[in-house]
């Protein structure tokens, strides 16, 4: 299988960041959703999943502090790609994304479009230096 095919059908991924106050690398298992092409990466408000207030995610606060991060796939195939994240704050686009087919899961929780939209993590994935043909939308 190729990387576009695994783009296009993996979801589960390990995200290797450098730590917002330690500085030590971080690697976190999350799912990814490809929409149309455009690889995104988020979150129910809460991260348990629950329909408690908004919670904070470390992984965030990494990717804010340092967008740069290895984005490793692991299901269809192994591979690390560089990669830099840009948090997703427009709420048309964000409304945009939290409606769509491909991200359906995070209604059928309990959630709503408002809610997710409100309140959850998105980030835009773009991939960087060799890697970089594999991006439909560029940062």
């Amino acid at each position: 299988m190729d990387l576009r095919e695994a783009l296009r059908t993996d979801r589960l991924i390990d995200i290797v960041t450098i730590g917002a106050r330690t500085g030590l690398h971080r690697v976190t298992e999350i799912w990814f959703t490809n929409i149309d092409g455009r690889i995104v990466i988020c979150g129910t408000p809460s991260a348990d999943g629950s329909l408690g207030p908004r919670k904070s995610r470390s992984w965030l606060a990494n990717l804010k502090a340092n967008p740069h991060f290895e984005f490793c796939l692991k299901e269809s195939v192994l591979c690390r790609l560089t990669a830099k994240a840009v948090e997703v704050t427009d709420r048309a686009e964000r409304k945009r994304i939290m409606s769509a087919p491909e991200t359906r899961w995070y209604r059928e929780q309990g959630f709503s479009v408002e809610d997710l939209v409100n309140y959850s993590p998105i980030i835009d994935v773009f991939f960087v230096g060799e890697y970089a043909y594999l991006n439909t939308k560029s940062c």
